[in-house]
Formats: C-alpha cells, structure tokens, sequence
C-alpha cells in the first residue's frame, strides 16, 4: 500500500463557499458578530462528484492508496473574523471531511482543522480534537503556528499555550502537520514564500525549545520537506551546537519531513539529508502546483515517481518511506473509518 500523508480536499462544492461567503459578510458588518453554526447544504452526490473527478481519479492514475485528508489548507482561514466564525466554520469542515472518509472508506481519511484565532488561547482548540477524535475517528491534527494569516503576532509554538494541545495530542497517540492558512500580508505568497517560511520557522520555534523534553511523544510533521531545513540542515546542526545540544538527539524522534517537493533533485536531498524513518510520502494533491513540469513530462505534485526514480534507498527504505512510516506516525489509521 501507498499512503499519502498530505492531502486537502480543493475541490469543495458550491454549497461551502457560499456558507463562507455569508460568514464573511456578517463580521464585515460587525467584527463581535457570534451568530450560530448554523447548516452547510452539501449533498452526498455533490461529495462524491467532486472526489471521484479530482482526488479519487489521480489516486488512481498515480498508483496510490488511501490518501489522508484533511481540509483545504489556504480555506482554514484563521485570520478571518472571531473565535466563533473560525469554531463554526472548523466544525463544518471537519464535519465534511468525515463524510468524504465515510462514502470512501478505503481511500481516504481523516485529519482535522483546528478552529484557532488571532490573540485567542491556543487551549480552546483542544474541544475539537476531543470531538474529532473521539466522536468522528479522526487520526491526527493540522496545527497553524501563525492564525494571523502573515503576521505573525502570536505566540510561539514554544509557548506554553499550546501545552494543552500537545498534552492532548499525547494522550490520543496523534500527530499534528504544521500547516499556515492563505497569507493576507501582501508580503508573502501563500503557497510560496507563507508556507515554506511557516515551514521553516516552525521547525525553529521548536528546535530552540523544550517542547520535545515535556513531551517525549510528541509527533510533528512540518510539510513541504521541511521548507529549508534539509537544505541548511548544517546551518540548524551548528546553531545547535552552539546553544550545547545535538540536532539528532533533539528534533529526529519527534519531527518528520513530507515529501511535498516538486523535483527529483529536491527530493534527493531531503532523501540524502533526512533520516529514512523520518520521511513520509505526500503529494498535497491536489496541491499548490497544478501544472507539467515540462523538462519531465510529468505534473509537478506526481512525487510517487521521484521517490520511485531515487536510486540511492533500498526497496525496503522506499517502503517505509511509501507506508511504514505513516501508519507508525499515524498509529490511528486503522480506526479512522468508522462506517467500513
């Protein structure tokens, strides 16, 4: 079997978008505005339309398995109105990525959003792990280190504010993807310089702190291999070094690395750098590049081939890099389809 670790459901029918829309309007109108969850009219035939013509089909034509999922990244939209726009709008989206796992229980499942906020303690998010794990089989966790969408205002994932996350993270076995929303800084590109930056800087954040001593299970996975890291992997090994600690010893029984990179040679260095057992297959299809890479003939996010063309791993790294390791981090997997 082939499991990809990172995929987002982009292709969400038209009900949810209009639901989104009038939530925005409302706090345009009044930014305390609370009103109620409220419904998202989505029938199954529009759920199934929309997989079965995008992620279902180029699972298929790609040659892989079960693809866990989880809600489109730049619509998690954290930096949009209050605490009780992003609550209800997080519960909708992790309400419809449990109905896509339940019409394909053998493709897909499910990882939630959180419903995090600008200025709002980090602990209010751990209700909905609780509920998405509890009462929906949820097998792990996106967690945004920057809710402000760009500006980075609040605290550290260092910060003992997210304890109860981590805390309860442990306690279910669960691993979270460090994954930003859309950027509403002109600075910043969201699927560019945003996420590889956030990348980057969550894996520093992290790295610097005791988290991984407080909490010794703690499972981390920063996407896109890793932003910059692998690439200045001995930049961070003497910045270690410096502060009296070893890399290795700190991050690498905690951090994994996906294999969002979108050619060969970069996926040979995050392979060449990165330990094996710290590596998990990922596309992010349908994800930030979309099109043919024209020196390969091939869509940029078919990184199954990358993986496949490296000459370097052996059989058994490629399938530990293809599924051993994700069902280890994701030790969940099995319980996740609840109607299967």
């Amino acid at each position: 079997m082939i499991i990809d670790c990172h995929g987002h459901y982009t292709t969400t029918p038209a009900g949810v978008g209009e639901y989104r829309d009038k939530q925005k309007a409302q706090v345009a109108k009044d930014p305390a505005f609370v009103g109620e969850k409220g419904k998202v009219i989505v029938s199954d035939d529009e759920i199934r339309d929309s997989i079965v013509k995008n992620q279902l089909r180029l699972q298929q034509e790609r040659g892989t398995d079960l693809t866990i999922f989880s809600p489109r990244a730049s619509w998690m939209g954290h930096h949009i109105g209050n605490e009780y726009t992003s609550q209800y709008w997080t519960e909708h989206q992790n309400d419809l990525i449990r109905r896509v796992c339940d019409l394909f229980p053998e493709n897909f499942a499910p990882v939630a959003q959180l419903p995090q906020s600008p200025g709002v303690d980090p602990g209010k998010s751990v209700a909905e792990i609780v509920r998405t794990v509890e009462e929906m089989g949820f097998i792990g966790i996106n967690l945004n280190p920057d809710p402000s969408g760009g500006y980075w205002q609040d605290k550290s994932l260092a910060d003992r504010s997210f304890y109860p996350i981590y805390e309860k993270m442990c306690e279910y076995d669960i691993p979270a993807m460090i994954h930003v929303s859309a950027a509403c800084n002109d600075c910043f590109h969201t699927t560019g310089s945003h996420y590889l930056g956030a990348d980057t800087t969550g894996f520093q954040q992290l790295m610097m702190s005791d988290v991984f001593k407080d909490f010794p299970e703690l499972k981390i996975i920063i996407p896109h291999g890793g932003g910059a890291v692998p690439y200045h992997w001995g930049r961070f090994r003497g910045m270690a070094q410096d502060q009296g600690f070893d890399l290795a010893e700190r991050v690498l029984n905690n951090i994994y690395f996906d294999t969002c990179v979108y050619h060969q040679r970069g996926i040979d260095l995050l392979l060449d750098i990165i330990p094996t057992k710290n590596i998990l297959f990922a596309s992010e299809m349908i994800g930030a590049v979309r099109g043919i890479d024209p020196e390969s003939g091939h869509y940029f996010d078919d990184t199954k081939r990358y993986i496949d063309n490296n000459t370097a791993l052996s059989a058994e790294q490629k399938q530990a890099v293809f599924e051993g390791n994700a069902r280890r981090v994701f030790s969940r997997l099995k319980s996740s389809r609840l109607k299967a």
